[in-house]
């Protein structure tokens, strides 16, 4: 299959500015007292790094140098926002604009960056960057036996691809080095489940997340006895066409078109959680969710009519139960065509009740809401 992409330019280096961190160009005479400051006498920092940690400012410069001075990588320092120091650095690196592929390393964090909001920002920012670029693959290497940086990489949404056996020797050791990696059609996902945890809300008083990023980064679930996976862009022909049939029937009783069928979907798997059951025939149901922090809406429930029959419909609705309740939630709103009584119907056989109607310039909407027990 031919590609219709071009490669994208060298990553030209940049400030890359979040809510918690922003990353900078590495520039020694800038940066240096800060990251010594954080970073110096903490020698553990440096034990899955392919270099003896610094002994004093002045060799510690001298590395920093080699970084910038260095040719096809983009050594970036972490600047904590909250008091505007350097805590750390990492290069945009393995770059190679020919197939789309770049990849985070050489990640040093000060014990007063590790486990915080910045240092999780920062991965975030250079993946957003590069496929911002057009780069198609974001890629996470570690040593085998870096057992926090797999355990990181699968939290940050890599999926792990396969173990390189004897791929290099670090410091007169072998080691063989763990691959992981994001892909373009994969990014909106990942990208989402960042900006959830970021967000503000996702924390107390204290700075103590109220959910892992794990719990927003989930891509497999059960609904029943069915497999779901959440979708990528990739997906979306299968799901334009499952809407189409799953849809079309309903237009002849509402007179217009179904929102869910005439949407944006590139928008909705980006914004929402996509989920997909899928059989030997292809796609056989799809389940939309639209959370939001104070609301968590089922958008849309669409199983093909080849899958008819075996109760897809109500195992999703179950999964939609569940994944609220994983969340936090303590409610489910729903909505659909004031026409579709039928539908509303078996929404209240769920649980649901109507709540209030939502007139707009072509059509009547029912709301419902459901309450559920929140988990624990």
């Amino acid at each position: 299959m031919t590609l219709d992409w071009k490669a994208p330019p060298f990553p030209p280096a940049k400030v890359l500015e979040g809510q918690y961190c922003r990353l900078e160009p590495l520039d020694v005479s800038r940066h240096l007292d800060d990251i010594w400051a954080a970073n110096g006498g903490h020698d553990h920092i440096w034990d899955w790094l392919p270099t003896r940690p610094p002994q004093s400012k002045e060799e510690y410069g001298v590395l920093l140098q080699s970084m910038v001075g260095q040719a096809g990588i983009v050594p970036l320092a972490v600047i904590d926002n909250a008091d505007d120091k350097a805590k750390g650095h990492l290069w945009i690196m393995e770059i190679r604009p020919a197939h789309g592929v770049f990849e985070v390393g050489w990640i040093t964090y000060s014990p007063a960056l590790q486990r915080t909001r910045a240092a999780t920002e920062a991965i975030y920012l250079v993946g957003d960057y590069g496929f911002s670029l057009g780069y198609r693959r974001y890629e996470w290497k570690c040593n085998n036996r870096n057992e926090p940086s797999k355990r990181a990489a699968l939290r940050f949404g890599f999926q792990y691809e396969g173990l390189f056996r004897q791929h290099m020797v670090v410091k007169d050791e072998n080691r063989d080095t763990a691959w992981f990696s994001i892909l373009d059609g994969e990014w909106p996902v990942r990208a989402q489940a960042f900006r959830r945890w970021l967000a503000p809300q996702n924390f107390d008083e204290q700075g103590r997340q109220k959910l892992s990023l794990g719990a927003f980064n989930q891509i497999a679930g059960m609904a029943g006895q069915v497999p779901l996976r959440r979708a990528g862009l990739a997906d979306i022909p299968a799901i334009l066409s499952l809407k189409n049939a799953a849809y079309t029937p309903n237009e002849s009783i509402i007179g217009v078109p179904s929102l869910p069928r005439i949407a944006d979907y590139v928008q909705v798997v980006a914004e929402h959680e996509v989920w997909l059951a899928e059989d030997g025939k292809g796609l056989s149901a799809a389940l939309v969710l639209d959370i939001e922090p104070d609301d968590f809406t089922i958008w849309s429930v669409a199983v093909s009519p080849e899958a008819a029959g075996r109760k897809l419909g109500s195992a999703l609705m179950a999964f939609a139960d569940e994944r609220a309740r994983a969340l936090g939630y303590g409610s489910v709103h729903l909505y659909t065509h004031a026409k579709l009584t039928q539908r509303i119907g078996w929404y209240e056989r769920l649980g649901f009740a109507i709540t209030h109607h939502e007139d707009m310039a072509d059509r009547r909407l029912t709301h419902m809401r459901k309450p559920i027990a929140k988990a624990g």
